[in-house]
């Protein structure tokens, strides 16, 4: 689990591609606690640590993975953002992350308001149900207030801070470019449970309510 807060950006010092898995050596400066088998968050990706040295780390990337994230587009020398996952005494600044990635979106619009960087990011309608107005949503690890939505367009709307734009890769994003997105936890858990209880004919959640009352 992860709060969305990133700790710090990362260089990707080598990328190796074994045909099964693909490895990444990253660069870090205050990670000096990481130990092997520690998860990490990559881009909004939980990936394992498997080696470490005095100035770096490696984790790998299975295929599976690689497909549904936009971490196949990683290449030597590119940044990264990095969170280490929480303990019991981590301040939860952002919201609970699992690190898991739901699917890509592609960022179709950046401008600048004068206050913010305001970017528009298309995704699939299948994460769109998840995208609530001034609800949260990880983008590339990092947990962000959804500034707005477009039903119609099947688009995201966020207002980048400058604290988000210094801390974080996504100042460097343009449009095309291929972005994580991991929707809120607890709106696919509520969805889900919704969707088990409509699927067990008259047991629906206030039925059952009803029942234990």
């Amino acid at each position: 689990m992860f709060t969305g807060i990133i700790e710090q950006i990362g260089k990707v010092k080598e990328v190796q591609d074994t045909g099964e898995h693909t490895i990444f050596e990253i660069t870090t400066g205050a990670f000096d606690d990481l130990k092997l088998g520690d998860s990490v968050s990559v881009n909004g990706t939980c990936l394992t640590v498997t080696r470490l040295t005095d100035d770096a780390f490696t984790v790998e990337m299975v295929n599976e993975t690689k497909r549904v994230t936009s971490l196949d587009q990683v290449v030597t020398g590119m940044s990264v953002n990095l969170e280490r996952a929480l303990t019991l005494n981590t301040r939860l600044g952002g919201h609970i992350v699992s690190g898991h990635v739901d699917g890509t979106g592609e960022i179709v619009e950046v401008h600048n308001d004068g206050s913010a960087v305001v970017m528009h990011i298309a995704c699939s309608r299948s994460l769109m149900k998840y995208m609530v107005h001034k609800g949260s949503v990880t983008i590339d690890g990092i947990s962000l207030t959804l500034f707005d939505i477009s039903v119609e367009n099947s688009e995201i709307i966020l207002n980048l801070i400058p604290e988000t734009q210094e801390r974080t890769t996504l100042a460097g994003k343009t449009v095309h470019d291929r972005v994580n997105i991991e929707a809120d936890m607890l709106i696919k858990h509520v969805d889900h449970l919704l969707g088990f209880s409509g699927s067990m004919k008259g047991n629906s959640i206030a039925e059952m309510g009803e029942r234990h009352v």
